[in-house]
Protein backbone atom coordinates (compact mmCIF):
# COMPACT_ATOMS: atom_id res chain seq x y z
CA UNK A 1 0.00 0.00 0.00
CA UNK A 2 2.97 2.75 0.66
CA UNK A 3 3.73 5.60 -2.37
CA UNK A 4 7.63 7.10 -1.48
CA UNK A 5 7.04 10.62 -0.94
CA UNK A 6 9.27 13.58 -0.78
CA UNK A 7 9.38 15.25 2.93
CA UNK A 8 7.89 18.46 1.42
CA UNK A 9 5.09 16.37 -0.41
CA UNK A 10 4.25 14.62 2.89
CA UNK A 11 4.05 17.61 4.79
CA UNK A 12 1.70 19.10 2.61
CA UNK A 13 -0.56 16.26 2.50
CA UNK A 14 -0.22 16.18 6.02
CA UNK A 15 -1.49 19.71 6.19
CA UNK A 16 -4.18 19.19 4.06
CA UNK A 17 -5.79 15.77 6.17
CA UNK A 18 -5.29 18.53 8.97
CA UNK A 19 -7.15 21.05 7.73
CA UNK A 20 -10.19 18.65 6.27
CA UNK A 21 -10.14 17.08 9.76
CA UNK A 22 -11.13 20.08 11.41
CA UNK A 23 -13.59 20.66 8.56
CA UNK A 24 -15.15 17.08 9.14
CA UNK A 25 -14.87 17.53 13.45
CA UNK A 26 -17.12 21.06 12.77
CA UNK A 27 -19.84 19.61 11.11
CA UNK A 28 -21.22 18.03 13.91
CA UNK A 29 -22.11 14.70 12.86
CA UNK A 30 -23.70 11.48 14.53
CA UNK A 31 -23.22 8.71 11.63
CA UNK A 32 -23.30 4.59 12.91
CA UNK A 33 -21.50 2.68 10.82
CA UNK A 34 -20.79 -0.20 13.57
CA UNK A 35 -23.54 -3.47 12.98
CA UNK A 36 -24.90 -5.06 9.35
CA UNK A 37 -28.19 -4.40 10.39
CA UNK A 38 -30.88 -3.53 7.22
CA UNK A 39 -32.26 -0.58 7.08
CA UNK A 40 -35.96 0.48 7.89
CA UNK A 41 -36.50 0.43 3.76
CA UNK A 42 -35.42 -2.99 3.66
CA UNK A 43 -37.58 -4.22 6.31
CA UNK A 44 -40.41 -2.37 4.59
CA UNK A 45 -39.93 -5.01 2.17
CA UNK A 46 -41.78 -7.27 4.27
CA UNK A 47 -44.34 -5.37 5.84
CA UNK A 48 -47.00 -8.05 4.50
CA UNK A 49 -45.56 -10.38 6.72
CA UNK A 50 -46.88 -8.99 9.66
CA UNK A 51 -50.64 -9.06 8.63
CA UNK A 52 -50.42 -12.79 7.81
CA UNK A 53 -51.32 -15.81 7.95
CA UNK A 54 -54.55 -13.70 7.69
CA UNK A 55 -56.98 -16.46 10.01
CA UNK A 56 -55.38 -19.45 8.50
CA UNK A 57 -54.08 -21.52 11.39
CA UNK A 58 -53.02 -25.03 9.59
CA UNK A 59 -49.93 -25.74 7.65
CA UNK A 60 -49.85 -27.84 4.69
CA UNK A 61 -49.92 -31.50 6.90
CA UNK A 62 -52.76 -30.28 9.03
CA UNK A 63 -50.99 -29.33 11.68
CA UNK A 64 -52.52 -26.45 13.84
CA UNK A 65 -49.96 -24.00 14.40
CA UNK A 66 -51.22 -22.51 17.31
CA UNK A 67 -50.75 -25.12 19.50
CA UNK A 68 -47.43 -27.31 20.97
CA UNK A 69 -45.52 -29.67 19.09
CA UNK A 70 -43.17 -29.46 15.35
CA UNK A 71 -39.57 -29.40 16.84
CA UNK A 72 -38.42 -29.66 13.45
CA UNK A 73 -40.28 -27.33 12.27
CA UNK A 74 -43.25 -26.80 9.47
CA UNK A 75 -42.03 -29.12 6.48
CA UNK A 76 -43.11 -26.86 3.37
CA UNK A 77 -40.63 -23.79 5.09
CA UNK A 78 -38.09 -26.53 5.03
CA UNK A 79 -38.81 -27.14 1.55
CA UNK A 80 -38.54 -23.50 0.39
CA UNK A 81 -34.75 -23.13 2.39
CA UNK A 82 -33.45 -26.18 1.71
CA UNK A 83 -32.01 -25.05 -1.77
CA UNK A 84 -30.73 -22.12 -0.73
CA UNK A 85 -29.05 -23.49 2.04
CA UNK A 86 -28.26 -26.87 0.11
CA UNK A 87 -29.73 -29.23 2.72
CA UNK A 88 -32.15 -31.76 2.27
CA UNK A 89 -35.69 -30.77 3.55
CA UNK A 90 -35.81 -33.84 5.66
CA UNK A 91 -31.88 -32.90 7.32
CA UNK A 92 -33.51 -29.22 8.11
CA UNK A 93 -34.66 -27.95 11.29
CA UNK A 94 -36.90 -24.69 10.99
CA UNK A 95 -36.36 -22.84 14.29
CA UNK A 96 -36.73 -19.59 16.09
CA UNK A 97 -35.16 -16.28 15.00
CA UNK A 98 -31.79 -16.79 15.56
CA UNK A 99 -28.98 -18.71 14.05
CA UNK A 100 -26.64 -17.39 16.54
CA UNK A 101 -28.97 -18.84 19.11
CA UNK A 102 -28.90 -22.51 17.43
CA UNK A 103 -25.12 -21.68 17.35
CA UNK A 104 -24.91 -21.02 20.72
CA UNK A 105 -27.57 -24.29 21.43
CA UNK A 106 -24.95 -26.52 19.60
CA UNK A 107 -21.84 -25.31 21.33
CA UNK A 108 -23.64 -25.67 24.74
CA UNK A 109 -25.03 -29.27 23.85
CA UNK A 110 -21.64 -30.58 22.81
CA UNK A 111 -20.34 -29.54 26.14
CA UNK A 112 -22.94 -30.83 28.01
CA UNK A 113 -23.97 -34.06 25.90
CA UNK A 114 -21.81 -36.39 23.26
CA UNK A 115 -22.11 -35.43 20.18
CA UNK A 116 -22.11 -38.37 17.27
CA UNK A 117 -18.70 -39.90 17.61
CA UNK A 118 -17.31 -38.19 19.65
CA UNK A 119 -15.37 -40.24 23.34
CA UNK A 120 -16.55 -38.11 26.03
CA UNK A 121 -18.69 -34.67 26.36
CA UNK A 122 -16.35 -31.92 25.45
CA UNK A 123 -17.12 -30.04 28.99
CA UNK A 124 -14.72 -33.55 30.57
CA UNK A 125 -11.74 -32.72 28.20
CA UNK A 126 -8.64 -30.79 29.21
CA UNK A 127 -9.02 -28.21 26.31
CA UNK A 128 -11.18 -27.46 23.43
CA UNK A 129 -9.84 -25.21 21.18
CA UNK A 130 -11.64 -24.03 17.39
CA UNK A 131 -9.86 -22.81 14.43
CA UNK A 132 -10.97 -18.89 13.64
CA UNK A 133 -10.32 -17.68 9.95
CA UNK A 134 -9.76 -13.66 10.41
CA UNK A 135 -10.78 -11.45 9.74
CA UNK A 136 -14.03 -12.97 11.10
CA UNK A 137 -17.09 -12.31 12.51
CA UNK A 138 -16.84 -11.15 16.02
CA UNK A 139 -19.84 -12.74 17.84
CA UNK A 140 -18.46 -16.26 16.79
CA UNK A 141 -15.38 -15.33 18.91
CA UNK A 142 -17.50 -13.93 21.93
CA UNK A 143 -19.15 -17.11 22.28
CA UNK A 144 -15.89 -19.30 22.21
CA UNK A 145 -14.88 -16.65 25.13
CA UNK A 146 -18.08 -17.25 26.56
CA UNK A 147 -17.76 -20.83 27.12
CA UNK A 148 -13.87 -20.93 27.45
CA UNK A 149 -13.12 -22.48 23.92
CA UNK A 150 -8.85 -21.46 22.82
CA UNK A 151 -9.17 -19.41 19.84
CA UNK A 152 -6.19 -20.57 17.32
CA UNK A 153 -6.25 -17.39 14.15
CA UNK A 154 -6.02 -18.76 10.83
CA UNK A 155 -5.77 -16.54 7.76
CA UNK A 156 -7.99 -16.15 5.36
CA UNK A 157 -6.92 -16.33 1.46
CA UNK A 158 -9.63 -15.04 -1.37
CA UNK A 159 -10.34 -18.84 -1.77
CA UNK A 160 -11.23 -19.49 2.35
CA UNK A 161 -9.27 -20.19 5.27
CA UNK A 162 -5.71 -21.23 4.39
CA UNK A 163 -6.41 -24.83 4.17
CA UNK A 164 -2.57 -26.21 4.84
CA UNK A 165 -2.84 -24.29 8.19
CA UNK A 166 -6.06 -25.74 8.43
CA UNK A 167 -5.18 -29.37 7.72
CA UNK A 168 -2.29 -29.16 9.36
CA UNK A 169 -3.83 -28.40 13.01
CA UNK A 170 -6.33 -30.54 13.17
CA UNK A 171 -4.36 -33.45 12.09
CA UNK A 172 -1.99 -32.98 14.78
CA UNK A 173 -4.07 -31.45 17.88
CA UNK A 174 -6.97 -33.72 18.76
CA UNK A 175 -7.98 -30.73 21.38
CA UNK A 176 -9.24 -29.26 18.30
CA UNK A 177 -13.03 -29.55 17.95
CA UNK A 178 -14.20 -27.13 15.44
CA UNK A 179 -13.83 -24.40 12.98
CA UNK A 180 -16.00 -21.07 12.04
CA UNK A 181 -16.80 -20.81 8.39
CA UNK A 182 -18.90 -18.09 6.65
CA UNK A 183 -18.39 -19.84 3.59
CA UNK A 184 -20.56 -17.38 1.33
CA UNK A 185 -19.79 -13.20 0.90
CA UNK A 186 -17.73 -14.01 4.39
CA UNK A 187 -18.06 -11.42 7.22
CA UNK A 188 -16.07 -8.85 6.79
CA UNK A 189 -14.46 -9.78 3.50
CA UNK A 190 -16.87 -10.80 1.46
CA UNK A 191 -15.11 -14.07 0.40
CA UNK A 192 -16.63 -17.50 -1.75
CA UNK A 193 -14.84 -20.41 -0.14
CA UNK A 194 -13.94 -22.56 -3.31
CA UNK A 195 -14.59 -26.22 -4.52
CA UNK A 196 -11.46 -27.46 -3.55
CA UNK A 197 -11.32 -25.16 -0.34
CA UNK A 198 -14.95 -27.18 0.18
CA UNK A 199 -13.71 -30.51 -0.94
CA UNK A 200 -10.57 -29.91 1.09
CA UNK A 201 -12.32 -29.26 4.38
CA UNK A 202 -14.81 -32.42 3.47
CA UNK A 203 -12.33 -34.98 3.48
CA UNK A 204 -9.15 -34.08 5.62
CA UNK A 205 -8.12 -36.27 8.32
CA UNK A 206 -8.69 -34.79 12.35
CA UNK A 207 -7.24 -36.40 15.18
CA UNK A 208 -10.40 -34.77 17.43
CA UNK A 209 -13.43 -37.90 15.80
CA UNK A 210 -15.50 -35.40 17.17
CA UNK A 211 -14.59 -32.56 14.70
CA UNK A 212 -17.45 -30.01 13.73
CA UNK A 213 -17.49 -27.35 11.06
CA UNK A 214 -19.74 -24.36 12.12
CA UNK A 215 -21.20 -23.25 8.30
CA UNK A 216 -22.71 -19.90 8.71
CA UNK A 217 -24.09 -19.61 5.85
CA UNK A 218 -25.72 -16.28 6.64
CA UNK A 219 -25.57 -14.55 3.31
CA UNK A 220 -26.42 -17.45 1.27
CA UNK A 221 -28.97 -15.44 -0.93
CA UNK A 222 -27.29 -12.23 -1.00
CA UNK A 223 -26.17 -11.00 -4.11
CA UNK A 224 -25.39 -7.60 -5.05
CA UNK A 225 -24.34 -8.73 -8.88
CA UNK A 226 -25.82 -10.32 -11.93
CA UNK A 227 -23.13 -12.66 -11.39
CA UNK A 228 -24.10 -14.67 -8.28
CA UNK A 229 -21.69 -16.97 -6.50
CA UNK A 230 -22.71 -20.58 -5.92
CA UNK A 231 -20.51 -22.54 -3.35
CA UNK A 232 -20.05 -26.54 -3.39
CA UNK A 233 -22.49 -28.52 -0.88
CA UNK A 234 -20.43 -29.09 2.12
CA UNK A 235 -22.98 -31.42 3.14
CA UNK A 236 -22.72 -33.80 0.58
CA UNK A 237 -19.11 -33.09 0.24
CA UNK A 238 -19.12 -35.05 4.09
CA UNK A 239 -21.32 -37.26 3.32
CA UNK A 240 -18.92 -38.59 0.44
CA UNK A 241 -15.76 -37.78 1.93
CA UNK A 242 -17.01 -40.40 4.60
CA UNK A 243 -17.37 -37.83 7.25
CA UNK A 244 -21.23 -37.57 7.23
CA UNK A 245 -21.67 -35.68 11.19
CA UNK A 246 -18.40 -33.35 10.52
CA UNK A 247 -20.66 -30.16 9.08
CA UNK A 248 -23.25 -28.16 11.43
CA UNK A 249 -24.99 -25.62 8.73
CA UNK A 250 -26.81 -22.72 10.12
CA UNK A 251 -28.83 -20.21 8.21
CA UNK A 252 -31.73 -17.22 8.64
CA UNK A 253 -34.35 -15.78 7.40
CA UNK A 254 -32.80 -12.54 9.50
CA UNK A 255 -31.37 -10.11 6.73
CA UNK A 256 -34.03 -11.52 4.28
CA UNK A 257 -37.26 -10.68 6.09
CA UNK A 258 -37.93 -9.09 9.47
CA UNK A 259 -34.30 -9.26 11.34
CA UNK A 260 -35.77 -9.11 14.57
CA UNK A 261 -38.50 -12.04 13.75
CA UNK A 262 -36.96 -14.24 11.55
CA UNK A 263 -36.58 -17.76 10.99
CA UNK A 264 -33.39 -19.96 11.62
CA UNK A 265 -32.29 -22.93 10.03
CA UNK A 266 -29.99 -25.99 11.41
CA UNK A 267 -29.11 -28.48 8.79
CA UNK A 268 -26.86 -31.88 9.42
CA UNK A 269 -26.71 -35.31 8.68
CA UNK A 270 -29.77 -37.24 10.38
CA UNK A 271 -27.55 -38.56 13.19
CA UNK A 272 -26.81 -34.99 13.95
CA UNK A 273 -30.26 -33.92 13.43
CA UNK A 274 -31.40 -36.43 16.02
CA UNK A 275 -28.68 -35.41 18.49
CA UNK A 276 -29.90 -31.53 18.31
CA UNK A 277 -33.47 -32.39 18.36
CA UNK A 278 -33.20 -34.25 21.22
CA UNK A 279 -31.49 -31.92 23.14
CA UNK A 280 -33.57 -29.65 22.24
CA UNK A 281 -36.87 -31.38 23.52
CA UNK A 282 -35.78 -30.91 26.74
CA UNK A 283 -35.82 -27.00 26.07
CA UNK A 284 -38.43 -26.37 24.11
CA UNK A 285 -42.11 -27.48 23.12
CA UNK A 286 -41.55 -26.15 19.63
CA UNK A 287 -40.39 -23.25 17.51
CA UNK A 288 -43.15 -20.19 16.77
CA UNK A 289 -45.15 -21.99 14.16
CA UNK A 290 -47.46 -18.82 13.38
CA UNK A 291 -44.50 -17.06 12.45
CA UNK A 292 -42.67 -19.82 10.26
CA UNK A 293 -46.42 -19.92 8.53
CA UNK A 294 -46.18 -16.43 7.91
CA UNK A 295 -43.05 -16.60 6.40
CA UNK A 296 -44.36 -19.89 3.87
CA UNK A 297 -47.45 -17.53 3.07
CA UNK A 298 -45.03 -14.29 2.10
CA UNK A 299 -42.28 -15.78 0.73
CA UNK A 300 -44.27 -18.99 -1.05
CA UNK A 301 -41.31 -20.65 -2.73
CA UNK A 302 -37.88 -20.46 -3.35
CA UNK A 303 -38.45 -18.34 -6.50
CA UNK A 304 -39.98 -16.19 -3.71
CA UNK A 305 -36.57 -15.79 -1.79
CA UNK A 306 -35.32 -14.93 -4.96
CA UNK A 307 -37.58 -11.85 -6.40
CA UNK A 308 -37.87 -11.00 -2.92
CA UNK A 309 -34.15 -10.52 -2.53
CA UNK A 310 -33.79 -8.87 -6.35
CA UNK A 311 -35.74 -6.02 -4.48
CA UNK A 312 -33.17 -6.18 -1.07
CA UNK A 313 -30.07 -5.89 -3.56
CA UNK A 314 -31.92 -2.89 -5.26
CA UNK A 315 -31.58 -1.13 -1.99
CA UNK A 316 -28.01 -2.36 -1.05
CA UNK A 317 -26.24 -2.36 -4.43
CA UNK A 318 -25.85 1.41 -4.97
CA UNK A 319 -24.57 2.01 -1.16
CA UNK A 320 -22.17 -0.70 -1.99
CA UNK A 321 -21.53 0.95 -4.81
CA UNK A 322 -21.12 4.60 -3.30
CA UNK A 323 -18.50 2.83 -0.64
CA UNK A 324 -15.84 2.27 -3.63
CA UNK A 325 -16.71 5.01 -5.25
CA UNK A 326 -15.84 7.46 -2.68
CA UNK A 327 -12.82 4.87 -1.59
CA UNK A 328 -11.58 5.05 -5.01
CA UNK A 329 -11.52 8.82 -5.07
CA UNK A 330 -9.99 9.89 -1.98
CA UNK A 331 -7.79 7.03 -0.63
CA UNK A 332 -7.53 5.05 -4.28
CA UNK A 333 -3.74 7.17 -5.46
CA UNK A 334 -2.30 7.24 -1.85
CA UNK A 335 -1.25 3.91 -0.99
CA UNK A 336 -2.49 4.49 2.55
CA UNK A 337 -5.33 1.49 2.40
CA UNK A 338 -6.70 -1.52 0.26
CA UNK A 339 -10.29 -2.89 0.42
CA UNK A 340 -12.64 -5.50 -0.83
CA UNK A 341 -15.00 -5.32 -3.53
CA UNK A 342 -17.57 -7.97 -2.27
CA UNK A 343 -20.27 -9.25 -5.09
CA UNK A 344 -22.88 -10.14 -2.27
CA UNK A 345 -23.16 -10.07 1.81
CA UNK A 346 -23.13 -7.04 4.22
CA UNK A 347 -19.66 -5.78 4.19
CA UNK A 348 -16.57 -4.18 3.11
CA UNK A 349 -13.04 -5.06 4.46
CA UNK A 350 -10.74 -1.69 4.69
CA UNK A 351 -7.18 -2.57 5.55
CA UNK A 352 -4.75 0.51 6.27
CA UNK A 353 -1.13 0.78 7.69
CA UNK A 354 -0.23 -1.51 10.29
CA UNK A 355 -0.57 0.37 13.58
CA UNK A 356 -3.31 2.76 12.40
CA UNK A 357 -6.53 1.14 12.73
CA UNK A 358 -7.45 1.66 16.30
CA UNK A 359 -6.74 5.29 15.73
CA UNK A 360 -8.61 5.85 12.58
CA UNK A 361 -11.69 4.49 14.40
CA UNK A 362 -10.87 6.46 17.52
CA UNK A 363 -10.59 10.12 15.55
CA UNK A 364 -13.26 8.90 13.37
CA UNK A 365 -15.26 8.72 16.78
CA UNK A 366 -14.16 12.10 17.82
CA UNK A 367 -15.37 13.39 14.53
CA UNK A 368 -19.12 11.42 15.12
CA UNK A 369 -18.82 8.49 12.59
CA UNK A 370 -18.75 5.39 15.37
CA UNK A 371 -17.30 2.25 13.53
CA UNK A 372 -16.98 -1.63 14.45
CA UNK A 373 -14.32 -1.41 17.11
CA UNK A 374 -10.75 -2.43 15.58
CA UNK A 375 -9.54 -5.81 16.22
CA UNK A 376 -13.25 -7.12 16.82
CA UNK A 377 -12.50 -9.34 13.41
CA UNK A 378 -9.72 -11.07 15.22
CA UNK A 379 -10.07 -13.37 18.42
CA UNK A 380 -9.79 -11.83 21.85
CA UNK A 381 -10.58 -8.36 19.84
CA UNK A 382 -7.09 -7.85 19.41
CA UNK A 383 -5.65 -7.73 15.21
CA UNK A 384 -2.01 -8.19 15.15
CA UNK A 385 -1.53 -5.67 12.64
CA UNK A 386 -4.10 -3.46 13.96
CA UNK A 387 -4.97 -3.08 10.39
CA UNK A 388 -8.17 -3.87 9.57
CA UNK A 389 -11.73 -1.91 9.41
CA UNK A 390 -14.84 -3.38 8.71
CA UNK A 391 -17.42 -0.74 6.93
CA UNK A 392 -20.99 -2.27 7.42
CA UNK A 393 -22.87 -0.03 5.12
CA UNK A 394 -26.22 -1.73 5.04
CA UNK A 395 -28.23 0.69 7.72
CA UNK A 396 -27.41 4.56 7.28
CA UNK A 397 -29.58 6.02 4.26
CA UNK A 398 -27.38 6.49 0.99
CA UNK A 399 -26.28 10.22 1.86
CA UNK A 400 -25.51 9.93 5.44
CA UNK A 401 -23.31 6.49 4.01
CA UNK A 402 -21.43 8.79 1.59
CA UNK A 403 -21.09 11.25 3.67
CA UNK A 404 -19.57 8.91 6.78
CA UNK A 405 -17.14 7.00 4.32
CA UNK A 406 -16.22 10.76 3.31
CA UNK A 407 -14.85 11.24 6.82
CA UNK A 408 -13.43 8.05 7.34
CA UNK A 409 -10.86 8.61 4.81
CA UNK A 410 -9.88 12.07 5.57
CA UNK A 411 -9.21 10.22 9.21
CA UNK A 412 -7.30 7.24 7.31
CA UNK A 413 -4.98 10.17 5.87
CA UNK A 414 -4.61 12.00 8.68
CA UNK A 415 -3.43 8.75 10.69
CA UNK A 416 -1.24 7.62 7.54
CA UNK A 417 0.09 10.29 6.82
CA UNK A 418 0.70 10.99 10.48
CA UNK A 419 2.49 7.69 11.05
CA UNK A 420 4.81 8.34 8.02
CA UNK A 421 5.83 11.67 9.26
CA UNK A 422 7.30 9.92 12.58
Amino acid sequence: MTTELSPDALSGLLDRARRDYQDLAGLGLSLDLTRGKPAPEQLDLSEDLLSLPGGRHTSADGTDVRNYGGLQGLPELREIFAGVLQVPAGQLIAAGNSSLELMHDCLVHALLSVVPGAESRWVDQERIAFLCPVPGYDRHFALCERFGIDMIPVPMTADGPDMEAVERLVAEDPTVKGIWCVPKYSNPDGACYSDATVARLASMSTAAPDFRIFWDNAYAAHHLTDDPVEIADLLAACAGAGNPDRAFVFGSTSKITAAGAGVAFFGSSPANLQWLLGNNAKRSIGPDKVNQLRHVLFLRDADGVRGHMERQRALLQPKFEAVARILDAELGSTGLAAWTSPKGGYFVTLEVPDGCAKEVVRRAAEAGIVLTPAGATHPYGEDPRDAVIRIAPSYPGLAELEQAIAGLAVCVRLVGYEQRAR
